[in-house]
């Protein structure tokens, strides 16, 4: 009897110590697929941050290529034309017209690829100048405690984010105004944009191309966001970037 007892005794310890073993194995693994994927995700954030400044350089690139070159051959054009001596008044205006709104399109172009002068004017100024040009359209405002400076890549997706959002309330929600906010805590900086319009239903929507160009630059720096949209009530998009990524 004590020898079976004792059997049974020994079978459970080691039936014990298998099952520990095998709990450890298994924690292992799911650890060693854990860095795995941490890896990989990590991996695939750098990949797709240095994507998207590779894309924002060719931007600016073109950008500049546009707005200093082929803008200013345009200038030249138009003051060589005003110097000329047209005998057809109205010929000379319908040139002179054509190479003006050539110039302003030259501008737009050059803008929507690239912010040229965010760096020499600021990301607020910029911002400003934004709302000075929707003003005409929608009643937008922003309000602002103090900024922080801020790396120029950041500032171009912060900037790129504000217009596109801006864009699509012009275009698709009947809106009447909005409203920009940023403010600068101790480890992050927050900015919410938001509006009066018709709202949306984010699962429907989240794969259009503007949703997914704003949380494109958003999830290049790494930032926080958080989308709120009520039927008829608006819609508002808060974004928090870390300090240590900006």
């Amino acid at each position: 009897m004590n020898l079976l007892v004792l059997i049974i005794v020994t079978l459970a310890i080691i039936v014990f110590f298998i099952l520990i073993l095998y709990k450890t194995f298994i924690d292992r693994i799911v650890r060693e697929k854990d860095l795995q994927n941490r890896a990989e995700i990590q991996h695939q954030k750098e990949l797709a941050l240095e994507n998207t400044k590779a894309q924002e350089e060719e931007r600016k690139r073109i950008a500049i290529a546009v707005h200093d070159d082929i803008g200013n051959r345009l200038n030249i054009l138009s003051l060589w034309l005003n110097n000329l001596d047209i005998e057809d008044d109205s010929a000379s205006e319908v040139i002179s017209n054509q190479i003006s709104e050539l110039i302003d399109n030259t501008r737009s172009i050059s803008h929507s690829l690239y912010p040229v002068n965010l760096e020499k004017l600021g990301l607020i100024l910029y911002i400003e100048e934004l709302i000075t040009n929707l003003s005409a359209r929608i009643n937008i405002s922003m309000h602002l405690s103090r900024y922080i400076k801020k790396d120029m890549f950041v500032e171009v997706q912060i900037y790129r984010i504000i217009q596109e959002f801006t864009t699509n309330v012009i275009k698709h929600s009947g809106a009447e105004k909005i409203e920009i906010a940023i403010k600068e805590f101790d480890n992050f900086t927050a900015i919410v944009i938001s509006d009066n319009g018709k709202g949306f239903d984010y699962e429907k929507v989240k794969k259009g191309m503007g949703i997914k160009n704003i949380e494109s630059r958003i999830k290049s720096m790494d930032a926080e966001f958080k989308w709120k949209s009520v039927p008829n009530k608006g819609s508002r998009l808060i974004f928090k970037i870390n300090k240590n990524n900006e």
